[in-house]
């Protein structure tokens, strides 16, 4: 059983970059190429560690190295990016990337042989099934336990923030769902996912986790699936929210904005400011109004006591943190009414292909 260990907490504003992407044929469409991509040939060098797949053959997982200071994320981001859609190129695969494909037909596709997901099929049956979602994880290390505990329980207001930016999934197998992002509420039918509870200190998340590992409810700490947490075994807070994106301008948007957050709410901590009690019912209402409704979504404000436009608190975090990156993501349609636009203007053929990774 893999669980963490406090003394894992060490470093300060380190990052790693984890993206899920889709193996696709040469119409766009997702098929079955992990096994190839992954076990039975020699990825490049960069990614020798950091390539996996997920629950579906058609699921590829990257991870950037880890990245000392923030100013390299492009640099590293775009080596890994471009290695995958080398490596998958040579065996006649493309890559894509969004919350979920708008074709993948989950009784179509095949599931992985890995062990691991053999017993998760096994154990959740139907909600793991049918998981063709694919997201972006942003970590970033902090230098103590307790600090990183009480990050992740302040980031939780973010969190829907952050999913109505990227939302990037209003397909899922062949339809329109009528959401912005499917994904997020296809991966919250998973045990284990969704908005978490605030934990007291890194203990009382440690008793947590070790309960979950103890009692066969989890087979490995990993499986702890929700939006944020502190990640025991890297000595990170790891934001899991976002929808996976082509665009790796969005995605680096993303890994700055995650980046600022926890370095502000670090500092926060130490000058001895106390946390939030938030109500979790009031968090998931905020994030079934961005997974709904995207860049169109009015938010509940941290007091809870108003509803403000999506706009308005992105612009006070852009002033307040310095993001300027944010301000693309938020003045240009999303994802998600991006692929509508694609899909009814030119045709499912086009949208597949702007969901394809370029080489940058």
């Amino acid at each position: 059983m893999e669980g963490g260990a406090a003394e894992n907490f060490s470093r300060m504003g380190t990052l790693g970059i984890e993206e899920e992407f889709y193996v696709v044929d040469e119409r766009g469409r997702p098929t079955s190429g992990t096994d190839e991509l992954v076990y039975e040939s020699e990825p490049p060098e960069i990614l020798d560690d950091r390539l996996d797949h997920e629950l579906f053959k058609c699921v590829i997982e990257t991870q950037t190295p880890l990245i000392e200071n923030p100013d390299n994320a492009r640099e590293h981001l775009l080596a890994v990016r471009n290695a995958l859609v080398d490596h998958a190129r040579e065996h006649g695969y493309q890559i894509a990337a969004a919350g979920l494909h708008p074709t993948a037909r989950w009784r179509e596709l095949e599931h992985a042989d890995k062990p691991r997901y053999r017993k998760q099929l096994d154990r959740i049956q139907y909600p793991q099934h049918r998981n063709t979602t694919a997201g972006l994880h942003v970590h970033v290390g902090v230098d103590d336990a307790d600090k990183a505990v009480w990050v992740a329980n302040e980031l939780r207001w973010y969190v829907p923030l952050l999913l109505a930016l990227s939302a990037n999934s209003p397909y899922w197998n062949g339809f329109d769902t009528g959401l912005q992002s499917a994904r997020a509420k296809i991966f919250e039918a998973l045990p284990n996912t969704g908005m978490p509870t605030a934990f007291e200190d890194y203990d009382a998340f440690e008793r947590f986790e070790r309960t979950m590992l103890e009692t066969d409810s989890i087979r490995d700490r990993g499986e702890l699936w929700y939006d944020v947490r502190p990640h025991t075994g890297h000595g990170t807070v790891e934001v899991r929210a976002p929808d996976g994106q082509a665009d790796p301008d969005r995605v680096l948007a993303f890994v700055e904005y995650v980046h600022a957050l926890v370095i502000d709410l670090c500092e926060r901590y130490e000058d001895g400011e106390s946390g939030s009690e938030h109500r979790r019912e009031l968090l998931d209402e905020n994030k079934w109004r961005a997974l709904r409704h995207g860049h169109d979504a009015d938010l509940l404000d941290r007091e809870f006591d108003q509803s403000v436009p999506l706009q308005a608190l992105v612009e006070d975090e852009i002033d307040r943190l310095g993001v300027t990156a944010l301000r693309p993501l938020i003045e240009r349609e999303s994802g998600a009414t991006r692929q509508r636009r694609l899909h009814d203007d030119e045709g499912i053929d086009t949208l597949c292909q702007s969901l394809l990774l370029e080489k940058h």
